[in-house]
């Protein structure tokens, strides 16, 4: 009995800990591809550097994309919801989207060719839902967000000279100083980018959750009865055949009422029946809301605002949580600031379970195999989804990028666990950095892409990759690696 007590405690603090682990790295994948998914318009661009670009798109080629893409169609069911992407700086492409497909359209509104950025949607997807399905990914994301907060506030007080060492980094003291002031820097540096994306993040999460409670508790189940005082109430739905709605008239008359709006999504809610209605989501300058929502008919009259402009503050509040946690506000400078603090996060990320991992050992509680399955994770996770970008080259927008993505992670970590001693983390730094170069070589070497913003992509990813090469062959093999 005296043997089997102390195997049985230390199964069960080896399971803790693999939770912890696994925590950690649903943390550092939403983290990581979080990073890349604030660039998300410019990736649609780099994966179709081909297709059709259009500066502006008139009310008329609005109207006859809408038409378009009905007869694309054909005999297929009737579409739910036709969406009409509009065209902007960081993507100057229009596209429509029915349930059956979407299309570039050409600026005259002809239908150009099919949407095939794949690779982007299953990193959004990755980041957003990891993929599983709609909700639950949801909850699981939003409850990540709730966790990174507290850690955040934790770190905090538990280091009560956090803010005063800022600025000192003992780089030279040993790997394992080293690591942790990388950590409390890092922390400290990105202390208000992590709080306010990890409180929106978990934000939109939870939402709908949130509002499904409320939903049962107030309005008989109805979700959109819950979300009418933020979004503004739906039509009552009348499935009779009737002609298309006049979408040209209604963005003329938002032109002429809201002259600084700027539309960016056209959405057309039941089309060709009674009961459909124009949504119009439009931008308005040196505000962070994702957009104002404004309501015609089908002759496109005007019916008014949902106010998440200028009505209450909770619907204001609730617009502009999507822009703060995505960055998609201020340009390319921020942009470059939120893939920064990413990348931080990343490190605090990557560094912080690496010394929880250090004191169980240094306690005598084992852990080299959940060290090696984390550094599978920390290189691991980024060298999938290159793979994953090369096999979207490879075999088309059709490949099963998600099951890929999945199984090369878990291949990674089994072996980590089976074979610990062999998982060194130089060798996965060097193919993880010579990967992101030969992506950006490959990609201007076999499309040649004329646009400037994807040759820049291209550079970036070539550079990038160099430096890494570099850095590790240089700088890294001098010491310890802090990750």
């Amino acid at each position: 009995m005296s043997r089997g007590a102390p195997t049985l405690v230390q199964r069960a603090l080896a399971g803790h800990a693999a939770i912890g682990l696994l925590a950690s790295a649903l943390l550092y994948i939403i983290a990581l591809t979080g990073t890349v998914v604030v660039i998300h318009d410019r990736w649609q661009r780099w994966e179709q550097p081909d297709a059709a670009e259009v500066v502006t798109l008139s009310p008329e080629a609005a109207a006859a994309a809408m038409r378009g893409a009905i007869a694309r169609d054909g005999d297929r069911p009737r579409t739910t919801h036709l969406y009409l992407r509009m065209p902007n700086a960081d993507l100057p492409r229009a596209v429509v989207t029915t349930d059956h497909g979407a299309s570039y359209v050409t600026a005259a509104g002809a239908i150009a060719g099919p949407e095939a950025h794949a690779w982007t949607e299953f990193v959004i997807g990755l980041h957003e839902y990891l993929h599983l399905p709609a909700t639950w990914g949801l909850i699981a994301v939003g409850a990540l967000g709730v966790a990174l907060a507290a850690l955040v506030v934790t770190g905090v007080l538990a280091h009560p000279r956090i803010f005063r060492d800022a600025f000192r980094l003992r780089a030279r003291h040993g790997a394992q100083v080293a690591r942790v002031d990388w950590h409390n820097r890092l922390g400290v540096w990105t202390l208000p980018f992590v709080l306010a994306v990890a409180v929106t993040g978990a934000f939109i999460g939870l939402g709908s959750v949130g509002f499904g409670v409320l939903a049962r508790a107030y309005t008989g189940g109805d979700l959109e009865q819950a979300y009418q005082p933020i979004f503004g109430r739906e039509p009552v739905p009348d499935a009779a055949p009737a002609p298309l709605p006049d979408i040209a008239r209604a963005l003329r008359t938002l032109a002429a009422r809201a002259p600084a709006a700027r539309p960016t999504y056209v959405i057309v809610h039941a089309p060709g029946t009674r009961g459909q209605h124009v949504q119009v989501l439009a931008e308005h300058p040196r505000r962070l809301i994702y957009g104002e929502s404004y309501a015609f008919g089908t002759r496109g009259e005007w019916r008014g605002a949902a106010g998440l402009s200028d009505g209450a503050v909770g619907q204001q509040f609730a617009a502009s949580t999507y822009n703060l946690h995505f960055g998609n506000y201020g340009g390319l400078a921020v942009e470059i600031a939120y893939m920064l603090g990413g990348l931080a996060l990343c490190g605090v990320t990557a560094t912080g379970t690496t010394i929880w991992l250090d004191k169980r050992r240094r306690r005598g509680l084992g852990g080299r195999r959940l060290g090696a399955c984390w550094t599978a994770i920390v290189w691991g996770v980024p060298l999938a989804l290159v793979a994953t970008l090369w096999l979207r080259t490879l075999a088309g927008p059709g490949a099963p990028l998600v099951p890929a993505f999945w199984s090369l992670v878990a291949a990674a970590v089994i072996a980590a666990a089976v074979w610990p001693r062999w998982v060194g983390q130089r060798p996965w730094r060097m193919a993880l950095a010579a990967s992101v170069a030969l992506t950006g070589i490959g990609h201007a070497a076999a499309l040649m892409p004329m646009v400037p913003a994807v040759l820049a992509i291209d550079g970036v990813l070539i550079t990038l990759g160099i430096l890494g090469l570099f850095l590790d062959s240089r700088l890294l093999t001098r010491r310890r690696p802090l990750v």
